[in-house]
């Protein structure tokens, strides 16, 4: 009796617990939504902010509402969308390998992305002089895929996740090589300021992009979600998954184009982000102390738009004018925590 009543008793405190971090979530994200709409370069005060976007985007006119509706509220939900799509990725991707350091950007996934994209944008804009966003997610997509396929191949081959991981690694320099070639070397004006993209930003997203990307994250991410039952099982072994009546080849497929589509979408608009996807779903994991699929994916999602705000707010205004990419910030925060994950694995394995 005072078993159950202990085991009734923590359940309640999980819940509690869960309730108040995505409380928490939810406020630090519309907070930092709002921070990045006031802020910036262009000094506008938090009155005129307000009343022009009272007055709506169709009935307001002027630097303030061009400024606002142009730049920044854009570029603050392609962060949002983008941040907890890469996280999300990241998060299906170490389910998939069973690696805690498995991502996008570790495995070549956006790298391969950025080369489709790269090469797809070159003709059309040589040949059209313009680009359809639908084009740039499916040639994200199938570079996505070409890199995930390159290291299913060689996880069949090599059993240590070591060397899956270097080989991850070894395609996305060679696809960044051959991107920063064709960058370099293109013709065309609005080709070479590809280079700004190809190091990760959010910089220059409309509202026709935020709409397409919009479409196509919080599907995949409908998707995924409800998917958490069976990659609930997965977590506990492939034996333990299909005695339930899980169809593991259909599941792996699912994680994989999922996972690849998201992280193409990212890619096609914003550019390879780095350690998104590897960092947001371990710093969830600990705030969260859980493995729940059906707690941790809407929580990597929230976590991983919290990120990469923050972290373009300060790519933004940290050397003003001056702006960094965002890998470089998210390289910073995001570095250390891959660092202390290995370090504890390694410590577990001994």
């Amino acid at each position: 009796m005072i078993n159950l009543n202990l085991r009734k008793s923590t359940r309640i405190d999980n819940k509690i617990r869960c309730m108040i971090a995505f409380a928490a979530l939810i406020i630090a994200m519309c907070a930092l939504f709002c921070v990045n709409v006031f802020t910036g370069s262009a000094d506008i005060s938090m009155s005129e902010v307000l009343r022009v976007i009272s007055g709506g985007v169709y009935r307001q006119t002027g630097t303030s509402a061009t400024i606002l509706f142009k730049i920044r509220i854009p570029r603050a939900l392609a962060a949002m969308l983008l941040g907890g799509a890469l996280a999300l990725s990241g998060y299906l991707l170490q389910t998939f390998f069973h690696n805690p350091i498995a991502g996008p950007f570790v495995l070549g996934v956006s790298s391969g992305a950025k080369l489709t994209v790269a090469l797809v944008m070159i003709f059309a804009v040589s040949r059209f002089h313009m680009v359809n966003s639908a084009v740039m997610i499916l040639a994200a997509f199938v570079g996505s895929m070409l890199s995930l396929g390159f290291v299913l191949i060689v996880s069949h081959r090599v059993r240590q996740m070591s060397m899956l991981v270097v080989c991850g690694v070894m395609i996305s320099y060679i696809c960044s090589a051959v991107t920063d070639f064709i960058v370099t070397f293109a013709d065309n004006s609005d080709i070479v300021n590809l280079h700004n993209w190809s190091m990760g930003t959010f910089s220059g997203t409309t509202m026709d992009n935020v709409r397409a990307m919009s479409v196509v994250v919080m599907s995949a991410t409908i998707c995924v979600f409800f998917l958490s039952k069976p990659i609930g099982a997965y977590q506990l072994g492939e034996n333990y998954a299909q005695n339930l009546g899980v169809n593991i080849k259909l599941l792996r497929v699912a994680l994989i184009s999922l996972s690849g589509l998201l992280s193409a979408c990212v890619t096609a608009f914003a550019g390879p982000v780095s350690f998104v996807g590897i960092a947001v779903p371990h710093i969830i994991k600990v705030i969260f102390h859980t493995s729940k699929p059906i707690v941790l994916i809407p929580a990597c999602f929230l976590g991983g738009s919290i990120f990469c705000m923050l972290c373009d707010m300060i790519a933004r205004t940290a050397f003003t004018p001056t702006e960094l990419s965002i890998s470089t910030v998210t390289a910073i925060f995001g570095a250390p925590v891959v660092i202390i994950v290995m370090i504890r694995r390694k410590r577990d394995e001994l």
